[in-house]
């Protein structure tokens, strides 16, 4: 079964809801050496052993793991083709195309998800609080914009409020499919990041632990500002350190950010009890 039955109408039947997935209370099945030659289980029982929890960041060996999976993915593995009509749906002019997302796997501990960008969608900028996170572009071209908080240890809260950050500049280029999976950190690695879709996209996400508004990991969202138009106690003085450095400020949920949750309907991990 593939997802494309399920997204043919995308664009008439997806509703608001949580991008979210029950899990059973059921004794799980075993996996058979067949299913788990299968990439999504493999990536799912990766994963398992991986995330430890919150407070806990993979070891280099444990990334590299996940990773080299992830970069063997297709888009067919979750059962995506570039022939979804959600990828031919008429730009509106003047209309900022809504993401869709859709859950394949949710836990305390990790998930698994993938976004639908239409061409010139955007997914704004935004932050991972203590997660680590694995982004693998399964179909398209985006471009990904992504920075790094940087501590001053001198900063002037007077002249910098705690709402504008200084943040360097970790990404900002255009990337197509088939590509290599990035990998971001809670404090490293383009943790606040944003997406705009060149072309149609499809984005399989992981990340460790999830999002938990109760756990203190909401979502924050910001807009960037060139270093030069604010002033700072620290000063940046070369021009390469200038164009390297930006200030983050932070901003109400932006309309951009919503989305439509739509049900997974490619091929199922057994889940592990």
């Amino acid at each position: 079964m593939t997802i494309e039955v399920g997204l043919t109408d995308v664009t008439k039947v997806t509703r608001k809801k949580k991008c979210s997935r029950k899990t059973s209370s059921k004794r799980k099945p075993t996996p058979t050496a067949k299913a788990i030659s299968f990439p999504l289980q493999r990536l799912y029982m990766s994963c398992l052993d991986v995330f430890k929890g919150v407070g806990t960041v993979p070891s280099p060996a444990d990334v590299q793991k996940v990773c080299g999976i992830l970069d063997g993915m297709k888009a067919e593995d979750v059962g995506l083709s570039s022939n979804l009509q959600f990828f031919k749906a008429p730009a509106i002019p003047g209309v900022t195309p809504k993401v869709a997302c859709t859950a394949i796997y949710q836990s305390e501990k990790f998930s698994l998800c993938i976004f639908f960008l239409p061409a010139n969608a955007v997914i704004p900028l935004h932050n991972h609080p203590e997660m680590t996170v694995f982004n693998k572009l399964l179909i398209g071209k985006v471009h990904i914009k992504a920075y790094d908080l940087v501590t001053l240890i001198d900063q002037d809260d007077s002249v910098s409020p705690s709402q504008r950050k200084l943040a360097s500049l970790i990404a900002d280029g255009v990337y197509t499919a088939p590509c290599d999976t990035s990998v971001l950190y809670p404090t490293s690695g383009g943790n606040i990041h944003a997406f705009k879709a060149i072309t149609p996209c499809a984005i399989l996400d992981v990340m460790g632990p999830p999002y938990s508004k109760k756990d203190g990991r909401d979502c924050s969202y910001y807009r960037d500002i060139p270093y030069d138009t604010l002033p700072c106690e620290r000063a940046v003085k070369s021009e390469g350190e200038r164009e390297r450095y930006w200030w983050l400020e932070e901003i109400e949920t932006p309309k951009e950010s919503e989305m439509d949750g739509i049900e997974y309907m490619g091929p199922r991990i057994i889940e592990m009890s």
